[in-house]
């Protein structure tokens, strides 16, 4: 692992900035190809009705395998060597694009494009599997790269499909057959990155420990889990619900353009184009706007937010409403998509990971694939004619019907994943529209905060990294929460004495009185002499605690200690992460109050933190604390170093 200063997010990572440019290659050579092979497959046959099958069995041909072999192709990033499953893969699919012109003929077109599709859909669940252990801090940004290069390229692939069209004017070759050809050198060239990237493990945890089941039991055991993990059956509601309904559009904008909007070929253009600008913004702004919400609680109203969009389309047929309505889409759909991806990498253990990844990935292009051929059929069944004072476009009843559909998957999405029952989720969407957030002046020293749960180890490492930088001639200051002041004393007391019980409320309220006093007597007037202050647990600990382990409303935990800190944030905040079943066992003497609590509040706690680490990945630098005490200090210090008051005072 590389630690970058120039790079944003996971783009530090070397070996992610590599398979991200395979990624963007692959995605532009299979929207490229997707072009190329339909134009081609209309070039070899004659009449309107021949060129309608030819098309339609392509992409017939590229649907089949994904409704074949959904629970058998994860199974190969499980078992395998992902890096040379992914290399493999783009060099046979080099090899499958370059035949397809020098062939040239319908049979082998579709046989082609049927062994494209079952090695994008290996090569896929090998790259999703991969992308933890490249950039397992960064995973949020990992995926929101991924995404962008995926969907990004659509519109370019269509720009250059349209160049290339113009080329063939000089050349007097067919666009689809230059086209072919330019798409085969991308899956070299990403072959080749793949190839140079190092940091991907041989196999999965499982195999590498030599547990090696067979092709059957691995099969069987991701449809297992697939069945019984909540969150996994949620996801796959959910972003099925997403990709639909931006099928949906797709595969009807034509008609809708050029029967209901009356805009024709620039009409659609217009909605091709907003669908995967809408896509890139909600993947880009989306996670940031939701920061605070439990990532759990976000997927079902984006596909809800989708939904609604639909309907509103339908429903007001007027070109630039329609087209912000689109945006609208892409944008719920982009923020499910690298919601869902986010959570997947995070939670599904490696050893099923290729496989629950697998399975996730064709169900996607299966629902993607069947909406772009369902929506027109259903939208030709349905006709257009005059029903008394109104008239009935199939169109407008399509994107009507998909949008209804997508409302009711993202009910269902929600109430299957929801960690926060009890809680109305009004209360996180007014969060959301009135945020209001309140930072502290600019100071000359450095804010560090620990958090994590019990037994994650924080005192060693507030310890060993105090002791690093006082060694470079910084003044450091190592405090805690609760109990660094003398009022703070006498609070820590009455919140750990296992004999005290107490309202969720007044232990919100306790927290913030402690956090009001450390903050003005001991970590203000240290960073304003410009020293850099340690401490051992923060605001985030109370919005873990309190409000994931205690049910209390985020925004309102949020509020109360920005309240109490006068807006004070820290600049850099470490989370050392383990189970809770670890830590609690680490733990000696006996346990306060907080340590007593049942191992579900622990684990809400847990996901707490990871849901505010994820939804601040800058801020945040996430450790794995079961490693060694040595690897878990190199890491903070790689982080904190840079950071040395000496170069933020020039900016003060």
């Amino acid at each position: 692992m590389e630690s970058g200063h120039h790079w944003p997010g996971a783009l530090a990572h070397r070996g992610f900035r590599r398979l991200s440019l395979a990624l963007l290659l692959s995605s532009f050579g299979d929207w490229l190809g997707f072009l190329a092979t339909t134009a081609l497959a209309a070039q070899l046959v004659d009449g309107f009705e021949g060129q309608s099958f030819a098309i339609g069995a392509v992409l017939a041909f590229r649907l089949l395998p994904g409704v074949v072999l959904a629970p058998l192709v994860g199974v190969v990033a499980d078992r395998f060597d992902r890096r040379v499953t992914m290399v493999v893969c783009d060099l046979l699919r080099f090899g499958l694009f370059l035949s397809m012109p020098l062939v040239g003929t319908l049979t082998w077109l579709l046989v082609a494009s049927a062994l494209v599709e079952v090695l994008s859909l290996i090569w896929i669940p090998a790259k999703e599997a991969s992308v933890p252990h490249l950039a397992k801090e960064q995973l949020e940004s990992a995926n929101q790269i991924s995404l962008f290069a995926t969907y990004g390229t659509a519109p370019l692939a269509a720009v250059v499909f349209g160049v290339l069209g113009v080329l063939k004017v000089r050349t007097h070759e067919s666009a689809a057959n230059i086209g072919l050809f330019v798409d085969a050198g991308t899956f070299l060239f990403a072959a080749v990155q793949v190839a140079r990237i190092r940091e991907i493990p041989s196999h999965s945890e499982s195999v590498s420990a030599g547990a090696t089941p067979s092709v059957v039991q691995s099969v069987r055991e991701g449809l297992r889990f697939a069945r019984s993990s909540r969150l996994v059956r949620g996801l796959l509601v959910g972003m099925l619900g997403a990709l639909a309904a931006t099928g949906v559009v797709v595969g009807n904008g034509k008609t809708f353009s050029d029967t209901v909007l009356n805009g024709g070929e620039g009409a659609f253009a217009l909605l091709f184009g907003s669908v995967f600008v809408g896509i890139a913004l909600g993947v880009a702004l989306g996670p940031r706007l939701v920061r605070d919400v439990s990532r759990r609680r976000v997927l079902g109203p984006a596909i809800v937010g989708a939904g609604l969009s639909l309907v509103f389309m339908s429903a007001v047929p007027v070109l630039a409403l329609v087209v912000v309505a689109t945006l609208l889409l892409g944008s719920c759909a982009g923020l499910a998509y690298v919601t869902g991806l986010t959570l997947l990498g995070a939670e599904v253990e490696d050893a099923l990971r290729g496989r629950t990844f697998g399975l996730v990935n064709t169900l996607m292009r299966l629902a993607l694939l069947l909406s772009l051929t369902v929506a027109p059929g259903l939208a030709g069944l349905v006709g257009i004619h005059r029903w008394g004072r109104f008239d009935v476009n199939g169109a407008s009843v399509t994107l009507l019907l998909g949008g209804l559909l997508a409302v009711f998957v993202g009910g269902l999405s929600y109430r299957t994943m929801n960690d926060r029952p009890g809680i109305p989720l009004r209360s996180d969407l007014v969060r959301v529209l009135l945020r209001r957030r309140v930072r502290g002046p600019l100071h000359p020293g450095l804010f560090v905060v620990f958090e994590g749960g019990e037994g994650a180890g924080k005192s060693t490492q507030v310890s060993r990294l105090a002791h690093l930088l006082e060694s470079t001639g910084l003044e450091v200051v190592v405090t805690r929460e609760p109990g660094a002041t003398e009022v703070g004393a006498k609070i820590r007391t009455m919140l750990l004495d296992p004999a005290t019980t107490l309202s969720v409320r007044t232990e919100a309220l306790l927290y913030a009185a402690d956090r009001a006093q450390h903050v003005a007597t001991v970590v203000r007037p240290a960073l304003e002499r410009g020293a850099v202050v340690i401490s051992d647990r923060y605001v985030d600990s109370s919005l873990a605690y309190q409000g994931a382990g205690r049910a209390l409303s985020l925004d309102e935990v949020a509020q109360l200690s920005r309240w109490a800190t006068e807006g004070l944030r820290p600049d850099v905040t470490l989370l050392l992460d383990i189970d809770p079943e670890v830590g609690l066992a680490r733990a000696t003497g006996s346990p306060d109050r907080i340590e007593q609590e049942s191992l579900a509040f622990h684990r809400a706690v847990r996901q707490g933190f990871l849901d505010l680490a994820s939804a601040e990945p800058t801020r945040y630098l996430v450790v794995s604390a079961v490693q060694t005490p040595d690897e878990v200090h190199a890491a903070i210090a790689a982080r904190v170093l840079p950071l040395a008051p000496a170069q933020r005072l020039e900016r003060v």
